[in-house]
């Protein structure tokens, strides 16, 4: 690592650093000017540091101080842009001979405001933990896509990463999934990935998705005329009634409406304004107070109970609500958990109305908020996110329907019983094609994951099969001589 000054455009060099760097594969070298110093800077494949050297001084093991390997750009050092580079710290081992240096994880927090609380406590605590931290602002990104799986580029050095945390507000939702979804190309574990993100910010896609799995959500109907306004409200059970956008957060795009006729202006002022406009059912026994959950992991880390200010409906924390602690009930837990899991939410904010029945889900929040969550519960939250990404970015989850499409000709179809009467009272052996999987038979709320072959099909079975599509439709629609018996 050469460094120098350049004061008054006159080159002096008061001191060299030189390390001795084994390379077992090639490298690309790169020089870069950073403000009014040079810096020669290495892009590494694999390192292993024998030793290190100041001129006239002697120096510990190489990387004591980090100043031998690191990026400059714009006059800071940026710890994401190299490939694989050593840290000696927390959760960091070295032989005594210098041999065996193992690499921290390199975490990138994607996120517009580095000064927010959330972004702060989730660096601070990624710090403590050892990692290499990076707060990115996904508009100065760029994307590069190859058949090495691409590269994100930032303030133009490509960014190398072991996990992403992404804050992306709801203003920039397209630009930041798009840089979320190339860390996935990738192969690096994104906690909530793009489709999770893009599920939970559109509130009817999500209560479509969580109202078929037995999620207990609000009665919701979408309105696209002003017109029809007053047949979605009779719907969700007149007024008064909640009219919202199917995109918002803190609070924003939602009314609470006392009348049809302002039900009606309210619906064509936001149809004018080209938003998606949804009329649902209002929880009186709820109404100006809500229960936060912070789900981590599939697992419960927080609850608070946020309370509305004066005569506002809305609890949020950020339109001057207060928070509480609460004793989270069991059923709420579990539909906080479930709601989570069918999104595939790994970090997020369940919010839960208090129904007379029971917990009634109201919205997922891929971004949640850590403030008031942490001053309610005493709870360490983004030290809990922390800890599952350190567990999780070397052991990820796939998403199978893209590995499903992988093999030409191949897929998955489902095989609806009510619609193939002559499958009814026979076994899966009778019924299923030759060359196919049989995945799962979906049999009312429950999943029969790889059933039995003599397994008997009853009515509204809904059977998944993988194999060849055109053969297993050529064999359910009695087109092949397996399945004339069956007609």
């Amino acid at each position: 690592s050469f460094r120098s000054e350049n004061p008054n455009n006159n080159v002096r060099i008061p001191s060299v650093r030189y390390t001795l760097i084994r390379l077992d594969e090639r490298f690309d070298f790169k020089f870069s000017s950073c403000r009014s110093r040079f810096s020669f800077l290495f892009r590494l494949s694999s390192i292993s540091a024998i030793g290190s050297k100041d001129v006239g001084a002697d120096v510990g093991p190489a990387g004591t101080d980090g100043a031998a390997l690191g990026g400059c750009i714009d006059g800071r050092m940026h710890p994401l842009v190299f490939n694989k580079t050593p840290k000696i710290g927390m959760n960091s081992k070295q032989d005594r001979d210098g041999r065996g240096l193992m690499r921290a994880p390199r975490l990138c927090i994607l996120s517009r405001g580095p000064q927010l609380y959330s972004t702060r406590r989730l660096m601070n605590e990624a710090d403590a933990a050892g990692m290499i931290v990076e707060i990115v602002d996904p508009l100065e990104t760029s994307l590069v896509l190859d058949d090495r799986n691409g590269q994100v580029i930032y303030q133009g050095w490509p960014l190398d990463a072991d996990a992403v945390i992404p804050r992306i507000g709801y203003s920039v939702t397209t630009e930041g999934v798009r840089v979320v979804r190339q860390f996935e190309r990738m192969g690096v574990y994104v906690a909530n990935c793009a489709d999770a993100i893009l599920r939970s910010r559109d509130k009817l896609t999500a209560s479509q998705i969580l109202s078929q799995k037995g999620v207990p959500v609000p009665k919701t109907a979408l309105v696209t005329s002003w017109k029809d306004v007053e047949r979605a409200i009779s719907r969700v059970g007149g007024v008064p009634c909640i009219v919202k956008t199917s995109q918002g957060t803190q609070g924003d795009g939602v009314f609470l409406v006392r009348s049809i006729r302002q039900a009606k202006e309210m619906a064509y002022r936001l149809i004018a304004e080209r938003k998606t406009v949804l009329v649902q059912e209002y929880i009186k026994e709820s109404h100006g107070k809500d229960i936060r959950v912070i789900v981590v992991g599939g697992e419960i880390v927080a609850a608070m109970r946020r309370v509305s200010n004066g005569r506002e409906f809305r609890s949020n924390f950020h339109l001057g609500g207060r928070v509480e602690q609460i004793d989270l009930p069991e059923d709420y837990a579990k539909v906080a958990v479930d709601a989570a899991n069918h999104l595939g939410i790994d970090v997020g904010g369940v919010d839960l109305l208090e129904g007379r029945t029971g917990p009634i889900l109201l919205e997922v929040n891929s971004s949640p908020g850590l403030e008031g969550i942490e001053k309610a519960s005493g709870v360490n939250v983004a030290g809990h996110i922390i800890e599952m990404i350190s567990k999780r970015h070397k052991i990820q989850s796939v998403n199978l329907d893209e590995i499903v499409r992988r093999r030409t000709g191949f897929g998955t179809i489902t095989v609806v019983l009510n619609t193939w009467p002559q499958f009814i009272g026979r076994s899966i052996s009778e019924v299923v094609p030759p060359d196919t999987n049989v995945v799962t038979i979906i049999r009312g709320k429950e999943n029969i994951w790889s059933p039995d072959n003599e397994l008997i099909l009853q009515p509204n079975d809904q059977i998944v099969l993988y194999g060849p599509l055109e053969s297993m439709r050529s064999h359910i629609e009695g087109n092949d001589e397996s399945s004339a018996a069956l007609s």
